[in-house]
């Protein structure tokens, strides 16, 4: 029988899904919220709709704020509960190594759209960069996510205080507010669509999908798109079963 390797501990799959579901939540409140039909991605019909099932734009405005409160909230308690987690996730994400994971992100879709033929045909050689616990791409979504979420964080505070206690002098902090809010919100969406293709669409990351519900991936699978950290692992096994 393969090895499993534990890649994903129950906090991690809570933070996950906990995340994904806010998201979505917020992404759909927040479209609703969008006032002027012209720069509505849905059109005007959406946020009418979405007013009236809700019994007005006030309420779709608390329930956007609540969602974001209990979204950060949920967000405080991971990190208080699985602060080693959280370290090493960030150590993970924004370790990037330059050579190696720019490679791997030139050549990487290349492969997955013309194959290793669109490679050789480029001049480029078929040998993928080896990857460390997450890939190049995974990193790339993770790091605008982190980074996404802060300003989306930040930006909404400020955007609920402009409605309570910030005064008409601060008109240009919520208007950079509101701006960037809606950037990084779109950005994150970007990213995660590509996310969602790559793990649950895409065959060969399959495994890693399904890790997110069990927390555990089989050794072929780590080995052949995670080899660094499958090297790691291996080497620990390797002095556990020494001792």
């Amino acid at each position: 029988m393969e090895r499993r390797l534990y890649r994903h501990s129950r906090w991690d799959i809570f933070i996950h899904w906990f995340n994904a579901a806010c998201w979505l939540l917020l992404l759909v409140t927040g479209l609703g919220l969008i006032s002027n039909p012209d720069i509505d991605p849905l059109g005007g019909w959406y946020p009418a709709a979405l007013r009236s099932v809700l019994g007005g734009g006030a309420n779709l405005l608390i329930f956007h704020i609540a969602l974001g409160v209990v979204w950060m909230a949920g967000f405080a308690l991971y990190i208080a509960f699985n602060i080693k987690g959280v370290l090493f996730f960030l150590r993970e994400l924004f370790s990037v190594d330059l050579p190696r994971d720019m490679l791997w992100m030139i050549k990487k879709p290349i492969q997955m759209t013309l194959g290793d033929a669109g490679l050789r045909k480029l001049g480029l050689g078929t040998d993928i960069p080896d990857q460390g616990f997450y890939n190049m791409g995974q990193k790339s979504f993770g790091q605008a996510s982190v980074l996404g979420s802060l300003v989306l964080a930040v930006t909404g505070v400020v955007m609920v205080m402009s409605r309570t206690s910030l005064s008409e002098a601060q008109t240009g902090l919520v208007s950079w507010s509101i701006l960037l809010h809606y950037l990084s919100a779109g950005l994150v969406f970007a990213g995660l669509i590509i996310h969602v293709y790559m793990a649950a669409v895409s065959r060969e990351e399959r495994p890693g999908f399904r890790s997110m519900f069990t927390g555990w991936v089989d050794e072929n699978y780590a080995k052949h798109h995670h080899r660094l950290w499958w090297e790691k692992e291996s080497a620990v096994a390797g002095v556990r079963e020494e001792e």
